[in-house]
């Protein structure tokens, strides 16, 4: 079972993937069930309710999906909470040693895009550049966790997210600007869905990105410095994790920061892959300069 959000930005309409009876793939209208893929219907066992309605027969297909917008799989969360240098080979590329505890940031939520928007590069900008990563869906409130091992439970889902980063304004100098460098606009596409934890084992998923067909990025999860229970745990130790909140777990090695590969230019296209959840695709443009009020 897949969970996705198809229609225009501010009308997507609530979707389940699945196979029907016949094992054919088919989409299935979810608002029978609930209006909208959010932290309330996470935390109110959405995803145990979606699954007795396609056991019942009760979700229509939902006609000419084929044709819609495909928009973030989830809506706009509340937190989008980042691990950074989460993969030794990654840290070493980017001139640093692995980190002993993991390294964490934040990005506005309203940097979340669909997967296949078109993907702006700010007007001054000069070095933008791809972050494929794992993104973790909180079906849960937690705080100050006791035990690593409670923090499966609060793992509604898994998706695949594009952490686009621009690295001038994210390193300019020993003290760094991270949060400059990660807020700017649609520069968090998520989806095209999210699968259920209990359907995918995300220590073991391929993580791939291509810049106009050519391979940049190829690695595993099995690569990660701190692994998802672990991130959790330590990042509820610093915060209240909500139920909707997506939880971005780092990028291996082969972004343009490494020196090996150009930066993302006008009129690129980006393809970002993780093994089960789904593929993402953005053709990228310069943005313009807002006018000038008259």
């Amino acid at each position: 079972m897949k969970i996705a959000r198809l229609g225009d930005q501010g009308q997507e309409i609530p979707v389940v993937i699945a196979l029907d009876s016949a094992g054919v793939e088919r989409v299935y209208d979810a608002r029978p069930v609930t209006s909208a893929i959010d932290g309330a219907f996470l935390s109110n066992d959405g995803i145990a309710a979606l699954r007795t309605a396609l056991a019942n027969e009760s979700l229509p297909v939902l006609d000419n999906a084929d044709g819609l917008r495909i928009g973030s799989p989830i809506s706009r969360p509340n937190n989008v909470v980042c691990v950074g240098m989460n993969y030794a080979a990654h840290a070493a590329e980017s001139g640093a040693e692995p980190p002993t505890s993991p390294v964490v940031f934040l990005k506005p939520n309203n940097t979340v895009s669909g997967p296949f928007d078109a993907a702006p590069i700010p007007p001054n900008s000069a070095k933008y550049d791809w972050e494929v990563e794992l993104g973790i869906v909180v079906g849960r409130e937690v705080s100050y966790l006791s035990d690593v091992s409670e923090a499966a439970s609060a793992v509604a889902g898994y998706l695949i997210a594009n952490d686009l980063s621009e690295r001038e304004y994210q390193l300019p100098g020993a003290a760094g600007q991270w949060t400059k460098g990660k807020s700017l606009p649609k520069s968090t596409p998520l989806g095209p869905w999210f699968v259920p934890a209990d359907a995918i084992d995300a220590s073991n998923l391929q993580l791939q990105t291509w810049v106009n067909g050519e391979p940049r990025q190829n690695s595993n999860t099995t690569d990660l410095i701190f692994d998802v229970p672990t991130i959790i745990h330590h990042l509820s130790q610093y915060m209240v994790l909500e139920a909707g909140d997506v939880i971005l777990t780092g990028t291996p090695e082969g972004v343009a920061l490494s020196g090996r590969f150009p930066y993302i230019q006008d009129g690129d296209v980006v393809e970002v892959e993780i093994a089960g959840l789904g593929r993402q695709r953005q053709e990228f443009f310069r943005a313009a300069p807002a006018a000038k009020q008259a």
